[in-house]
């Protein structure tokens, strides 16, 4: 399985010590992708803003602006800090400022580690929030309209309406959705019935089957298919045919 690296980005105005960060970084941790290195705060923000780093690795003293004033140039700080300063008594902004670390140059290879290793508790930290955010907003799918779902270790919103069928392949699912697209999940078809709001709208039409009434296009009992939107065929159990019906009527079919 593929693990997202942490982006983080070095601002140093000196070149030299960009370089030792960054060979230091990268030796000593598998876990911190580089995606840039500036020399000063404004190009350090317009980076930012385009790189979106997870972490800045900044250094306090620099021509025109110091490292901390960095904070000024943005309404919300959606980055960590890390501060990189050759004097030691830049501590005690660096908590002021709510940041991961700070490192005292020359740097000590531990104290780095250790910096690392405060900054990942805090990364997932986040990320278990923005989950949990995410998994609120899927329980409260009845009023958003919208579900939230795992794809190669990140985190999708797909509107409901845009689900034709969902089928069951083991541990897996796919989601046809619309505009012919389709999509493989690492859920079960239980997790999705569990999740999907009781509106009427989704049925459990065969025992790998999830549909959309909304999207039925013809029904086939002898067959026991059921045509979706975008040509999507999914199957219908005879046991089933009963409770169709009767949920096909709240629909208007």
């Amino acid at each position: 399985m593929k693990v997202n690296k942490i982006k983080a980005l070095i601002v140093d105005d000196e070149s030299a010590a960009r370089d030792v960060l960054e060979n230091l970084i990268v030796r000593g941790s598998n876990s911190i992708e580089i995606v840039g290195k500036c020399a000063n705060v404004t190009e350090a923000v317009d980076k930012i803003k385009e790189l979106t780093p997870a972490v800045v690795f900044l250094d306090v003293q620099m021509p025109n602006y110091a490292g901390y004033e960095i904070v000024d140039f943005f309404d919300e700080i959606n980055f960590e800090i890390i501060f990189v300063t050759a004097y030691d008594q830049y501590a005690i902004k660096a908590f002021e400022l709510s940041a991961v670390d700070y490192l005292v140059k020359p740097i000590n290879r531990q104290r780095l580690n250790e910096a690392i290793q405060k900054l990942e508790v805090r990364v997932d930290q986040k990320g278990a929030i923005k989950n949990y955010e995410l998994l609120r907003d899927t329980m409260k799918g009845k009023e958003l309209g919208k579900i939230v779902i795992s794809e190669l270790g990140n985190k999708r919103i797909i509107q409901l309406s845009e689900i034709i069928a969902i089928e069951g392949k083991g541990a897996y699912s796919w989601l046809f959705l619309q505009d012919k697209k389709s999509l493989l999940v690492s859920k079960n078809l239980k997790h999705f019935e569990s999740v999907l709001p009781e509106n009427d709208v989704f049925f459990r039409s065969h025992k790998s089957w999830i549909i959309n009434l909304d999207l039925i296009q013809e029904v086939n009992k002898g067959k026991g298919e059921i045509l979706l939107s975008e040509s999507v065929t999914a199957r219908l159990s005879k046991y089933r045919l009963t409770e169709f019906y009767e949920a096909t009527k709240a629909v208007n079919l």
